[in-house]
């Protein structure tokens, strides 16, 4: 990565949290350019507008999900392993989305906020069917799962934790992903990987949200 495409990342990185802080709408250029301390024409060099701004920032997030599974080598791993190592690494790297935030994306960004949403979903959906084969496989998942049903349903489930019509910011994102996520487990692993899927969550250390 060259020295451009870094100083780009830093200020996205920074900007996430003031979106997080603030909201999406209420965040202008001059606000960012205050909180850097850069001036508006570096900012300028690197995003043209704070609509292309937040595209590069949602791109930013899809690289970051997507890179969990390029780190991890899930060769011969666990099916259950490899939905707490995924699912760790989500919560300690998204705990901070919040539902208002995304209300904002979706209000006053939403073709950027539908092809983000468009994009990460086909890619995740495309990793859950994998992993519950691997799951039916292995014996640790229920053998008369429809894999493509489990997945469309993992990938609602996804999304709804980030609806604040359902889900007000008193629940986190940490606090719904990880109901959601043992919910799911448990509504379609057998005998044997419910009890695998028990003596191995207690290993795994989420990162704690500050209060």
């Amino acid at each position: 990565m060259n020295a451009a495409e870094s100083s780009a990342n830093d200020i996205l990185i920074r900007v996430r949290e003031l979106f997080f802080k603030y909201g999406v709408r209420s965040v202008s250029m001059d606000d960012i350019c205050r909180d850097l301390g850069i001036s508006k024409k570096k900012l300028y060099q690197h995003f043209r507008s704070k609509h292309e701004l937040v595209s590069e920032l949602l791109a930013l997030e899809r690289r970051n999900f997507e890179v969990i599974f390029e780190q991890h080598n899930f060769d011969g791993v666990n099916a259950i392993d490899v939905l707490l190592i995924v699912s760790k690494e989500i919560s300690d790297r998204f705990w901070d989305v919040s539902p208002s935030m995304t209300f904002d994306l979706k209000k006053y960004y939403p073709e950027i906020y539908t092809q983000h949403i468009d994009e990460r979903v086909e890619f995740i959906f495309a990793q859950i069917q994998l992993n519950i084969k691997k799951g039916i496989r292995d014996g640790m998942y229920r053998d008369d799962l429809s894999t493509e049903l489990i997945a469309r349903l993992y990938i609602r489930r996804l999304i709804d934790i980030h609806n604040p019509e359902y889900f007000p910011e008193k629940f986190s994102f940490q606090i719904l992903f990880d109901t959601m996520f043992d919910n799911f487990v448990r509504g379609i692993g057998t005998g044997k990987g419910v009890t695998y899927y028990e003596h191995q969550k207690g290993k795994v250390k989420f990162k704690k949200q500050n209060p």
